[in-house]
């Protein structure tokens, strides 16, 4: 039978901060743990979460994870992984999951964006610019909404991470020219070794403003020769759901399923796999709700909820695996809803790993440990297809 694997990323889920967090401007004198400070912050708030599917796998039976039980006899091998690549950033933790680890930075901007980018935008566009500065998505839409509704002019704005996002109303700036802005974009921020750019539409009047499903990144290319630039030579499928194509510059990928919600993200998760039904092909998902509309606003009820969907929504993904396929469940970087911060949290990253072998009960999962680099992932998922390309991580047995 064809193997298939099933890779789910759970934006911003993290497990515990890394020892080098600090270098990465993570808040001070607090212990950023994306897990268990929702689960708590959740809880003192009356919104107790439950999390059968991914207990049972063994998520609390990882080191370092206090609010979910371990259980006695884990379906799935678990452990953690520590990020090797330098960043906390969604493209470069997803370029180590597929085996490149990022040993050169990408620029960021602590204040303000650089001012001749914005005056090259500026004149390339033929629209003005509001911002230019390092601030929480929602709040600089509800600051600048309605100038930028009276003027057209564009807002922009970064984060502590590598990111220039071009927020406009959608009646303002039609879906499709604010692509094209992103684009030109694009090719401005090469310069300034900006790692994506993000349009960031939105909805609604003033006081009420809603940023829509319509995001879209424009990012570098990944470095070359990724976990899905090798499958794909060697004739593996590989199908990118959710932002996977955008993070991966639509490289390495035969067809991407673009998604609307984490349930939409379920479904086309479901469609992809039962398209490789009879071939060998990795399915690769990022499910983006916990991490875009709740961490980034400090909001660990709804952070919480976002992960029982989640973990809902598994009962039918490991009911259309078989016997040869494997399900695998990590994150890509953390993000603490509870500290003071709405940025990316340098942190541990659960790892998850379910055979046809461990689902049917026939043995055990592992213990995994903690692995030096996410890359160790994107290895052992190519040895699995049985190709003898080198990545940058090691194997590990599960």
């Amino acid at each position: 039978m064809a193997k298939r694997v099933v890779l789910i990323v759970i934006d911003g889920f993290g497990i515990g901060a890394l020892p080098d967090a600090r270098k990465y401007d993570d808040p001070k004198d607090v212990h950023s743990h994306t897990l268990d400070n929702t689960l708590k912050a959740a809880l003192k708030a009356g919104a107790g979460v439950r999390l059968p599917n991914l207990t049972g796998m063994g998520l609390g039976n990882i080191e370092g994870i206090e609010t979910v039980e371990a259980v006695t006899a884990p379906s799935a091998s678990y452990g953690r992984m520590r990020e090797a690549s330098i960043g906390k950033d969604t493209s470069v933790g997803h370029w180590e999951i597929a085996g490149r680890i990022t040993r050169k930075p990408f620029a960021t901007f602590p204040d303000v964006l650089p001012p001749k980018l914005l005056t090259r935008l500026t004149s390339c566009t033929s629209r003005a610019i509001l911002g230019g500065c390092v601030a929480s998505g929602t709040e600089i839409i509800d600051d600048l909404g309605e100038e930028h509704l009276r003027t057209g002019s564009l807002i922009l704005y970064s984060s502590a991470d590598s990111v220039l996002q071009i927020a406009a109303h959608e009646d303002v700036v039609p879906l499709e020219e604010l692509y094209k802005i992103c684009i030109k974009a694009r090719s401005l921020a090469d310069g300034y070794s900006i790692a994506r750019v993000i349009a960031r539409p939105f909805i609604g009047s003033v006081g009420q403003f809603v940023r829509t499903p319509n995001r879209k990144d424009f990012s570098v290319p990944p470095p070359p020769a990724t976990l899905l630039d090798i499958l794909k030579e060697y004739e593996v499928g590989v199908a990118g759901v959710g932002k996977i194509g955008d993070i991966f510059a639509h490289r390495g990928i035969d067809f991407e399923l673009h998604t609307d919600s984490d349930s939409d993200g379920i479904e086309k998760t479901l469609k992809a796999i039962e398209y490789f039904e009879g071939r060998e092909a990795l399915v690769f998902t990022n499910l983006i709700e916990h991490d875009m509309l709740y961490c980034h606003r400090n909001d660990p009820v709804g952070a919480g909820g976002a992960l029982e969907r989640i973990d809902k929504g598994l009962i039918r993904i490991i009911a259309s695996l078989g016997s040869d396929d494997l399900l695998v469940i990590t994150a890509d970087h953390g993000n603490d809803p509870t500290t003071p911060s709405t940025d990316h949290s340098r942190e541990y990253v659960p790892l998850l790993v379910s055979s046809g072998a461990t689902r049917s009960g026939l043995r055990e999962g592992l213990a995994l440990g903690t692995l030096d680099t996410f890359a160790d992932l994107g290895a052992t998922l190519l040895a699995y297809f049985g190709i003898e390309e080198q990545l940058d991580g090691s194997l590990f047995e599960y």
